[in-house]
């Protein structure tokens, strides 16, 4: 099984520039920023992603992740936050540990989206959120 790039930031193997840690997450730098002050918050326990995560582990990410937000409105002067997890290839996912990117935004950052607001049909939305509703309970 290949090494986890997350697991070795943790233990210190490889170097990342953390920001804030406590018992459950980390914080730190992204060395590929898509804006600046991009950060990228890990649990301490290995989890693929946000879909196989104990819940335990999400809270701290977004606990952690929420912290990092708020610094950023402060010192960058981030006018938004973007919180992002994907989750598995398809979902757009290439670091399998989760993560939540904490995207500091400011108006024209030039960071977009990649899918456009369009209104759905009111009957598949229906249908799906019974589908949906029928699996969580």
């Amino acid at each position: 099984m290949p090494a986890c790039l997350f697991c070795e930031i943790l233990t210190g193997t490889i170097p990342a520039l953390r920001i804030a840690e406590d018992a459950e997450a980390m914080a730190f730098m992204d060395i590929n920023p898509a804006v600046p002050g991009h950060a990228l918050v890990i649990p301490r326990d290995h989890s693929v992603d946000a879909l196989a995560a104990p819940p335990a582990a999400l809270a701290a990410c977004m606990v952690l992740a929420g912290r990092v937000g708020r610094a950023a409105e402060l010192v960058l002067g981030a006018t938004g936050v973007t919180f992002l997890s994907c989750a598995r290839p398809d979902g757009g996912q290439t670091v399998f540990h989760l993560h939540v990117h904490v995207l500091p935004r400011q108006p024209a950052d030039g960071l977009s989206f990649p899918w456009l607001h369009k209104p759905g049909d009111p009957a598949v939305i229906e249908t799906i959120a019974g589908s949906l509703r029928s699996a969580l309970y």
